[in-house]
């Protein structure tokens, strides 16, 4: 499975920290930025349950689940909650898939059926392999049928919910280097390798792709 987070290890942009620059940002931005830093939203829309089921299944795509510090953990799921409960959807869907809350909860028992089905347990209880072992399952069946639902399309759905909530946060910006809006300041040195003053470089430049094939 393509982990799209690993927290725990070395970091590559050392000592960055992109609220060091909320003093360039303007006063709407950076009110919007910050409060994502502050105490994670209240859980409306799922059941006690589906929380269960779609914290481990969100740790194991964003590679939170082997935290070593789970106080420094991104709140995705609550995140991927808040925007359920007020219905902030991407405004599209795939025609053969429920609309995006009901798809979660479907997709979320069915995690859990397939959990007590092959390990006799709630997915959330079981081992972190054995989630793996599921989760793989789902993305490996492409376009075949999971539950009644194109396997892909079920992807599709958790990855862009699970990328839009862990990326929207400073801790995942201090990950990838990002210093943040560029308004109203913006950017004047464009281009591969260049970088502003305040922006600090890769510390493993060689584990980037784009750079081993240049």
């Amino acid at each position: 499975m393509t982990r799209l987070h690993n927290p725990g290890t070395e970091q590559r942009f050392p000592d960055f920290n992109v609220l060091s620059q909320s003093g360039h940002w303007d006063a709407v931005t950076a009110g919007v930025v910050l409060s994502r830093i502050g105490r994670a939203p209240d859980i409306r829309y799922f059941t006690t349950a589906e929380q269960a089921v779609a914290t481990a299944l969100c740790d194991q795509l964003i590679g939170q689940a082997h935290s070593v510090d789970p106080g420094s953990k991104v709140p995705v799921v609550n995140l991927i909650d808040a925007r359920l409960a007020e219905q902030q959807t991407d405004g599209w869907r795939y025609v053969d898939m429920p609309e995006d809350g009901r798809a979660w909860r479907d997709t979320l028992a069915a995690l859990d059926d397939d959990a007590r089905g092959r390990f006799d347990t709630e997915f959330a209880r079981c081992s972190s392999q054995q989630q793996a072992t599921l989760i793989q399952e789902v993305q490996d069946s492409g376009t075949a049928e999971w539950h009644g639902l194109c396997a892909k399309h079920v992807w599709s759905l958790w990855t862009r919910y699970v990328c839009t909530a862990f990326y929207a946060h400073p801790a995942a910006w201090n990950e990838i280097g990002f210093p943040g809006p560029a308004y109203p300041r913006g950017y004047k040195n464009a281009g591969i390798d260049a970088r502003e003053p305040f922006e600090v470089p890769d510390a493993r430049p060689g584990d980037d792709p784009a750079a081993r094939a240049r």
